[in-house]
């Protein structure tokens, strides 16, 4: 439901807003231009995190965005954020605005389903607005030992943010339009390579480069593939 008239948003809140707790900005720090990191604080004990957990946040009158949780640490009451600010649009707009000591509402925070501890091996793909789910999958690969390569197509400016974000095993590409280029991304080493043909493939963002990738990985290798689009050009609130 990324838009809604406002009544029925007005609705949703008075429902169940007041069941959850506020979370509070502690901290703000812009990462590149256009990605900023947002810590909140709040009651968390009744939510649960997993990974790739996002959560629906009403930043306007009539529009909702969804956003994934960076990093949770439910028991202290943190919670991290990484958006990107792309323009003139009410997320980033919202997003943009924020700072310490403002208070928003949470909404539920509900599972992504993208990570299986079964699996051992997983390449993650994505752009700016993957980036949050790339470091909560991130942990839990640490933490379960799994073999992983993440590959990032970024503007320019956000070509050093997955280092500061302190993500490993990833390679950066340009924002050319190489990933809507089925026969390019055949080529990439992880689906040429034999020991990664089974592995699991988290595919976000651009939802056409998503879907040339998705493509490319079904028509070449027998890996599991979990595919979203976070957003399509010229269309809003995807």
């Amino acid at each position: 439901m990324p838009n809604a008239p406002k009544w029925v948003l007005d609705v949703v809140e008075k429902i169940f807003i007041p069941k959850l707790p506020q979370m509070k900005v502690a901290e703000t720090e812009l990462l590149s231009p256009t990605v900023k990191r947002i810590r909140f604080n709040g009651d968390f004990k009744s939510l649960i995190f997993k990974p790739g957990s996002y959560m629906d946040i009403r930043v306007s009158d009539t529009e909702v965005r969804r956003y994934s949780a960076a990093f949770s640490d439910t028991k202290n009451g943190i919670m991290d954020f990484i958006v990107h600010l792309h323009g003139a649009h009410p997320g980033s707009e919202f997003m943009k605005r924020l700072n310490v000591g403002d208070k928003i509402n949470t909404s539920i925070i509900k599972p992504h389903k993208c990570y299986t501890e079964s699996a051992k091996k997983y390449v993650v793909f994505g752009d700016e607005t993957s980036l949050a789910l790339a470091c909560s999958v991130f942990s839990a690969f640490k933490e379960n030992k799994d073999e992983f390569q993440f590959y990032f197509e970024l503007d320019e400016e956000n070509k050093n943010v997955p280092e500061l974000l302190k993500l490993e095993n990833y390679t950066v590409f340009p924002k050319d339009g190489s990933f809507c280029n089925e026969k390019w991304v055949q080529n990439l080493p992880v689906i040429q390579n034999e020991e990664w043909k089974e592995a699991n493939f988290i595919l976000t963002g651009n939802a056409k480069s998503v879907q040339t990738f998705r493509k490319a990985v079904k028509s070449n290798t027998s890996a599991k593939i979990v595919a979203h689009g976070y957003w399509l050009e010229g269309k809003n609130g995807l």
